[in-house]
């Protein structure tokens, strides 16, 4: 009874050293993201003529901050929605149009790391997004939660824009999540 006892305590210790360690890594992560999207923003403020048919990231490029007042959150934006990306910040997923684009723009994030707050946005609740060309203002005006493997959210909304935030719900959740939760904005008019 003893040895399964200390193997039970031993096995906890691995998983809560393999958690922590991928916790720290994710905060690295995010924290040199960061770095380089505002390293990236003063780079354009700098720079004279600066406009969107300059903007042509690659995959796995830093492109911007994505900033919600009301949670205090300040995330970097990664080009890509693939794994190693979201450990980042908040993906945009490149099959999307960008800010100024007049068509849907789609970014996705992790529940338990960059949205760990996303469900105190609220209606009217400002959403900014910063790119080297220029700073964009959404206001949220709806929510949803949807089936995880739900793709109906995707879609062209042109001429509209629309500002797409979506994430993994319920947020206190353990393991992979069934659902999506997820954020429509639009254009605020300046």
């Amino acid at each position: 009874m003893k040895k399964i006892a200390t193997l039970l305590i031993i096995i906890g210790i691995v998983f809560l050293a393999i958690g922590s360690y991928e916790y720290i890594n994710i905060q690295i992560g995010e924290k040199q993201a960061r770095a380089e999207a505002e390293e990236l923003l003063n780079a354009a403020t700098n720079k004279d003529g600066d406009s969107k048919i300059e903007f042509d990231p690659a995959y796995g490029d830093t492109i911007g901050l994505l900033k919600i007042e009301k949670i205090d959150a300040s995330i970097p934006i990664i080009e890509g929605t693939d794994p190693d990306e979201l450990e980042r910040g908040v993906g945009h997923m490149s099959q999307t149009a960008y800010p100024g684009d007049n068509d849907q723009i789609l970014l996705s994030g992790h529940r338990d790391t960059v949205f760990t707050r996303l469900g105190e946005v609220e209606l009217g609740d400002i959403i900014t997004v910063e790119l080297p060309y220029g700073t964009f203002k959404y206001e949220m005006v709806d929510s949803v939660i949807v089936s995880a493997d739900d793709t109906s959210i995707i879609g062209s909304t042109a001429p509209d824009e629309e500002l797409v935030i979506s994430t993994c719900y319920p947020f206190g959740y353990i393991g992979s999540a069934p659902d999506r939760y997820v954020i429509y904005a639009i254009p605020i008019e300046e």
